[in-house]
């Protein structure tokens, strides 16, 4: 199984792969920079280096970043607008630096201009950063989201109505995360509901396209449109909804990453990485 999980890249992004290693990941998700700033200081040669060493352990197309929360590719203007889009290429850039096989965002929030303008200004943004990366092999993942507030991705129908309109769709992938489809309203949490959900999401977007999957439980109910992770088997969508996916043969080449809340010594990953491994028949 490709199982893992996001780790810190405190100490240097190399030390992510490291923390991952020291708990049997074999799939890791990182920040390449603090989440929670739009800039970040530049990756250096010396720290690359180290990362693809690191990197060597693991198979290529199972290290992904996750953006910085800052970035909404479908804000209307302002200084989020001014910023989004350089902030968004510089996630790339650095994913391409390191070797990633993806960077994973939240496709944006429309803030009260409705879903077709969102859908558009995300298309947009996503057609000039393209531009600007030429011949970067980095994939950028559309995450599906919650549907909580404005934002755009809780519908399998959303993304796919973005990818329609880039000019380079080939460039574009999908991170399916398990608590954020549950909250949008999608049964995964029982047997049918889970094929109907992956049946129409290959109708719609193709298994092809999905890249990633978040591992995360849910602290809401079904259709609650919140985002509140809860560790595996612990929220309402219990051990059924993951044995589903650890189990789907269609999903063998796909990375598994928790995001699900820890301490430093990740004894949390360890118990989640167990449990779902328990799950396997």
């Amino acid at each position: 199984m490709n199982l893992g999980a996001h780790q810190s890249i405190a100490g240097g992004v190399d030390r992510a792969l490291e923390r991952g290693l020291s708990i049997g990941c074999r799939a890791v998700q990182l920040f390449t920079k603090n989440n929670n700033q739009w800039a970040g200081k530049a990756i250096g040669p010396e720290e690359a280096a180290r990362f693809r060493e690191a990197a060597r352990a693991f198979r290529a197309e199972f290290l992904i970043a996750h953006v910085a929360y800052l970035i909404n590719l479908a804000s209307p203007g302002g200084e989020v607008k001014r910023k989004s889009l350089p902030a968004f290429r510089d996630e790339l850039e650095r994913a391409e630096l390191l070797g990633l096989a993806g960077v994973v965002f939240h496709p944006g929030s429309h803030l009260g201009d409705g879903e077709g303008m969102g859908i558009r200004r995300i298309a947009a943004a996503l057609d000039r950063v393209f531009r600007e990366t030429r011949g970067f092999r980095v994939r950028a993942l559309l995450e599906t989201t919650a549907g909580q507030g404005t934002g755009i991705g809780h519908r399998f129908e959303h993304l796919d109505a973005i990818r329609a309109r880039v000019r380079e769709p080939e460039r574009l992938g999908v991170c399916l995360d398990t608590c954020h489809v549950f909250a949008a309203g999608y049964s995964i949490h029982e047997r049918k509901g889970f094929l109907e959900t992956m049946r129409a999401f290959d109708r719609i977007l193709g298994l092809e396209s999905l890249r990633a999957v978040h591992l995360n439980d849910s602290m809401k109910p079904l259709g609650s449109r919140r985002d509140r992770h809860a560790h595996i088997g612990e929220g309402e969508i219990g051990l059924d909804g993951f044995r589903f996916f650890v189990n789907d043969r269609r999903l063998r080449k796909v990375p598994m990453v928790l995001e699900t809340p820890k301490s430093e010594d990740l004894h949390e990953d360890v118990k989640n990485l167990r449990v779902l491994r328990s799950l396997r028949k």
